[in-house]
């Protein structure tokens, strides 16, 4: 059996987790298995219609009152105690910031490895391998696990959301009981900054910024950007976010965050290592640098050598003439 964590955040289903479900319903089928989920938090009736449509026949609800804010620890004991119950063979996570956070305390609860941030999953020869990048992204790797269950966090927006179905299936509820003061540290309230945006991790669109962003006072031009576009977010390279012109949640790379969106717009960043090693898996990379030998050139699909200053109003002005027509 094949058991998915379904991430919940502010009372919605991730789409990553969904992606990470339509994986797992394919493999269930190469070894004839089943596909369940298991949904961690307070109250979550009415969000079990929403993750039966991408596979799972069975959907385990782990409530408990402490359950409403997000707790690495609490979660991490429910699901050990869930996974020791019904003995998956495979568990898989998003690795999203919940899913890299709580998957290797799963892992380490119950004594076994963790492959994170995996591209691709397959079964060869009756076992499940998994692809995942290595070396910054230079190298990708091809594994098996020797122990069992096999963990696995998936990275978002690189495998492909199955088409929904009409769907039904065994929703199995458990009452966990965890004592309060078991729990060192607990959230009590989630207080979202002004302006909050879409996570670069989840976005379908990443409209990114580097030093020829000249301050951060000219952020304000991407921010207009991803106005215009759906489901897109503003990304940064480090040296911006060193530099302190936009905050690090922001950051794309091997130090910040990795990203696979289906389209990545990069403003006056060079292209160091570090950088590439967290966007080079986009399915398309536009590049904008005056510098025609900065190195973001040789992963773009498309490139424009020119001032970004003079590029982003006229992106704009058409932006807005085809997305109203």
């Amino acid at each position: 059996m094949i058991l998915v964590y379904i991430e919940v955040r502010e009372g919605k289903v991730k789409k990553s987790s969904l992606e990470a479900l339509s994986e797992g319903a394919r493999r269930a089928k190469d070894f004839k298995t089943e596909v369940n989920a298991v949904l961690v938090g307070d109250k979550m009736d009415n969000l079990a219609s929403e993750v039966f449509p991408y596979g799972a026949e069975k959907i385990y609800l782990l409530e408990n009152a402490l359950f409403g804010h997000y707790s690495a620890e609490s979660y991490a004991q429910a699901l050990m105690t869930l996974i020791e119950e019904i003995k998956p063979d495979v568990v898989f996570f998003s690795a999203s910031a919940m899913g890299k956070d709580l998957s290797p305390r799963v892992a380490a609860k119950l004594g076994v490895g963790l492959a994170s941030d995996c591209t691709s999953t397959a079964a060869r020869d009756g076992k499940l391998e998994i692809t995942r990048p290595v070396f910054a992204g230079k190298i990708l790797v091809a594994l098996t696990f020797k122990s069992k269950p096999q963990i696995a966090t998936l990275r978002p927006n690189v495998l492909p959301l199955a088409e929904p179905a009409a769907a039904k299936g065994e929703v199995i509820k458990k009452e966990v009981v965890i004592a309060e003061d078991q729990i060192k540290g607990k959230a009590v309230e989630v207080i979202r900054g002004e302006g909050a945006e879409l996570d670069v991790t989840e976005a379908e669109i990443v409209v990114s910024g580097g030093r020829g962003m000249k301050g951060p006072e000219n952020y304000d031009l991407l921010r207009e950007l991803t106005a215009i576009l759906p489901q897109s977010a503003v990304g940064a390279s480090r040296s911006a976010v060193d530099a302190g012109w936009i905050d690090h949640q922001h950051q794309v790379g091997q130090t910040g965050k990795t990203v696979s969106p289906n389209l990545y717009i990069a403003f006056g960043i060079s292209g160091a290592i570090q950088h590439l090693a967290g966007m080079s898996s986009s399915k398309c990379i536009v590049a904008v640098n005056k510098d025609p030998e900065a190195p973001i050139f040789k992963v773009a699909d498309y490139g424009l050598v020119g001032d970004l200053f003079q590029v982003i109003p006229h992106l704009k002005e058409e932006l807005k003439k085809i997305l109203k027509d």
